[in-house]
């Protein structure tokens, strides 16, 4: 076997034949990284007979201090990573590649399952097991940084997909929350609105992401960070930008609408009453009028409050925002946010059921949340995150974690303690 460097087509086509494929293969995200001073190199194993077996995006970054490099495999190499033999093999001429080109280790988080859990993150009886993925790669030297359970990771480890193959989106709301239906069905009728925005338009999302920040204690990239992830990856159809907003003049129309449904309920109800010949409970007819009067003057008080809030935010106000990444066979949510002062609306929920929808009518296999973490006890303070995307149905997805394979002891020790140097001047500097 040998190994050669190919080309990005070579890459992306062999990748989708593979289960590992994802956006951090392609040439739109080594574009993407030369922008924080990252080469790229992209390698393939080829067998006897000129096929290739295995291949890999290496991206290569020069550490300040040991001016050496550090390299790294995003979401891990392409290759059956139970077949010991080729793993070896690929293993050892991507030593030799990385040694060649001054690096002290190369680092993979392999977006391989580890083993099959269910929706409340158990593990499934039975279910699939890539324990020896783990064993291949530790006899092989690779170094395995655990099982962690926290978002204390390159990538996460934790996440939690739906899987839309061969479904309906009539088949995916019925393994919702009835409350996650609910929210669905009432943003729908209050006019919470979904659509893709313009490159133009990335200062609205970078303000979203801002707000979101400020509320969640959190330093957000900046304006140049969206453009560059839109330049680099947009035009291969990777990146898609929705935002939600709602039309207050639609909700008030909507809310007529009710009022007005109700109004005639009470009178052909009453009228119903009147006619002695079709005898009614007296008890049930006060009852059931008195509540559909109630709900006309919540729904006249509703109408009072969206006057006021499109006095205060605009006939259209925006409410928040998800920046989704798509390739090979899922719709990936990388992330996004809301508005503090609109968050009643819950865009959350109308942005994510707007990314299955798309995922399913596209074709594809799975609707990707991301990031959770894997400690489900209730004193998770980010158990909440978990809990939201679980009220939409589907699996935890628990990943083999992260390795890396030493190409230079010394230099490799050399690079943990300047790199732990490097951190702590820069926390202290921020």
């Amino acid at each position: 076997m040998k190994l050669k460097e190919i080309s990005f087509d070579e890459l992306e086509n062999f990748a989708l034949t593979t289960d590992e494929a994802t956006f951090h293969q392609t040439k739109g995200w080594a574009k993407l990284k030369e922008h924080n001073g990252w080469k790229h190199y992209v390698v393939g194993l080829y067998d006897d007979k000129g096929s290739l077996t295995s291949a890999a995006l290496l991206l290569a970054k020069r550490v300040p201090i040991v001016k050496k490099y550090m390299f790294h495999s995003p979401r891990g190499f392409l290759i059956d990573y139970h077949d010991y033999n080729l793993l070896k093999e690929f293993t050892e001429e991507v030593k030799k590649f990385v040694k060649s080109k001054e690096g002290i280790f190369v680092k993979i988080d392999p977006y391989v399952m580890y083993k099959q859990r269910d929706l409340n993150g158990d593990l499934v009886k039975d279910g699939t097991n890539n324990s020896d993925t783990v064993d291949n790669l530790k006899k092989l030297g690779y170094k395995h940084f655990g099982f962690n359970l926290m978002q204390d990771a390159l990538q996460p480890r934790w996440m939690h997909t739906i899987t839309v193959k061969d479904r309906t989106v009539d088949d995916v709301m019925k393994d919702m929350d009835s409350k996650t239906r609910q929210i669905l069905r009432k943003n729908e009728r209050l006019g919470v609105r979904v659509r893709e925005i313009t490159r133009d338009e990335l200062p609205i999302f970078k303000d979203i992401m801002q707000h979101t920040g400020e509320r969640r204690e959190f330093i957000d990239r900046p304006l140049s960070y969206y453009e560059n992830m839109w330049d680099s990856l947009h035009d291969d159809g990777i990146l898609k930008i929705l935002i939600a907003e709602v039309d207050f003049d639609e909700e008030i129309e909507n809310t007529k609408k009710e009022i007005e449904a109700l109004e005639n309920s009470i009178k052909e109800r009453k009228k119903q009453y009147e006619d002695k010949s079709k005898p009614m409970n007296e008890k049930k007819y006060h009852s059931k009028q008195e509540f559909e009067k109630n709900e006309i003057k919540r729904l006249e008080k509703n109408i009072e409050k969206t006057k006021d809030m499109k006095e205060k935010y605009g006939d259209k106000p925006i409410l928040g925002g998800i920046l989704f990444l798509i390739y090979g066979k899922e719709v990936l949510s990388l992330y996004g946010g809301s508005k503090a002062e609109l968050m009643s609306f819950q865009s959350a929920y109308t942005l994510h059921f707007a990314g299955v929808k798309y995922a399913i009518e596209n074709g594809y296999d799975t609707y990707n949340f991301y990031g959770i973490t894997g400690d489900f006890s209730e004193n998770n303070p980010l158990l909440g995150l978990y809990l939201f995307k679980k009220s939409f149905g589907g699996q935890v997805v628990e990943l083999i974690g992260e390795f890396d394979l030493i190409i230079s002891p010394f230099w490799y020790h050399a690079y943990k303690v300047s790199y732990a140097l490097y951190h702590k001047l820069k926390n202290i500097k921020r």
